[in-house]
């Protein structure tokens, strides 16, 4: 129901305005710090740091130390993601998120570069989900700084900036990609179709040994198979891993990698580091990702829940 409200409202949305495609200054989802200094003063580019300030970031940080140019949206707070129907962490309103993208200064002119903190996968997970965002809206011109902040500044000769940054507001259009968003039934469907389901949670709340208060069950999605979100990066690098090792991930937790699959976790943030690293770094494009997650599998009794760990 929820996403046929959202194809409804967007196409009201483009039969008003229309949409424009971005330009896109490359293909690749990750870019290096070096190609990001190389193309700071295109005017086609818009660096966007999402650092929270639980991580060092938030205003004061950002109004301390910033690449030049960017513009800033907290993850935590700016608003990427909202609670719909008693879910938490869900996809904002179309209409809602337009004008969220918008006043940061993106149009169908910008290629976005998002910059997480760059430490480790959950922090990471703070970029895919806006990257996915994106996606999701029909924005393609968007990538994620590999390494982030961390990678920026390890550089000492890349540039930084001070002070807070007052976008310039543009008129943002989002084009609904129903491919990249799975709902509630569509992961029924998909289970019962023997679809793939990807759980990207620690192993602990996959075997149900332990749960997020958000959960309203121990254990994951009947079928599901666990490759944690923590698989896909590269701590100590501070990188995303390569094509070829998450071929190796997903191999051994035996899943083809060539046909439909699901992610999910409990709020759709651990998800999209999986789908970001098998639907875009892999290049499985017919991966989805489970925005509501085991916060809303299991608000209704009814749906199934395996748990593998016995107390």
């Amino acid at each position: 129901m929820r996403k046929g409200l959202i194809a409804l409202a967007v196409a009201l949305t483009l039969g008003a305005a229309g949409t424009a495609e971005a330009k896109r200054l490359t293909d690749r989802p990750l870019v290096d710090a070096a190609w990001l200094k190389q193309n700071l003063n295109n005017p086609d580019l818009l660096v966007i740091d999402i650092r929270p300030q639980a991580e060092g970031g938030g205003a004061a940080g950002f109004a301390k130390s910033h690449i030049p140019g960017a513009v800033f949206a907290d993850y935590n707070s700016y608003g990427w993601r909202t609670t719909l129907d008693g879910v938490p962490g869900m996809l904002p309103p179309v209409k809602e998120v337009e004008s969220l993208i918008g006043k940061l200064g993106v149009n169908g002119d910008k290629h976005v570069v998002v910059i997480p903190t760059g430490q480790n996968s959950s922090d990471f997970g703070n970029a895919a989900r806006v990257y996915w965002t994106f996606k999701v809206l029909g924005h393609d011109a968007v990538s994620v700084l590999d390494g982030g902040w961390r990678a920026w500044t390890a550089d000492a000769s890349n540039p930084v900036a001070a002070g807070a940054v007052t976008p310039k507001p543009a008129v943002f259009t989002a084009k609904f990609r129903d491919a990249l968003f799975a709902s509630t039934a569509e992961v029924e469907t998909a289970r019962k179709q023997s679809v793939p389901l990807v759980d990207a949670r620690p192993n602990d709340q996959y075997i149900g040994k332990t749960k997020s208060p958000v959960a309203k069950a121990f254990g994951t999605i009947p079928a599901a198979v666990n490759v944690e979100n923590t698989s896909f990066y590269d701590d100590k690098a501070g990188k995303f891993i390569s094509k070829a090792e998450i071929a190796t991930l997903l191999d051994k937790a035996g899943v083809k990698k060539d046909g439909d699959i699901v992610a999910f976790c409990n709020t759709g943030h651990w998800a999209s580091v999986a789908w970001f690293g098998i639907s875009e770094v892999y290049g499985n494009q017919k991966t989805t990702l489970y925005d509501g997650s085991m916060a809303e599998w299991t608000m209704d009794t009814a749906r199934p829940v395996e748990r593998k760990f016995t107390p």
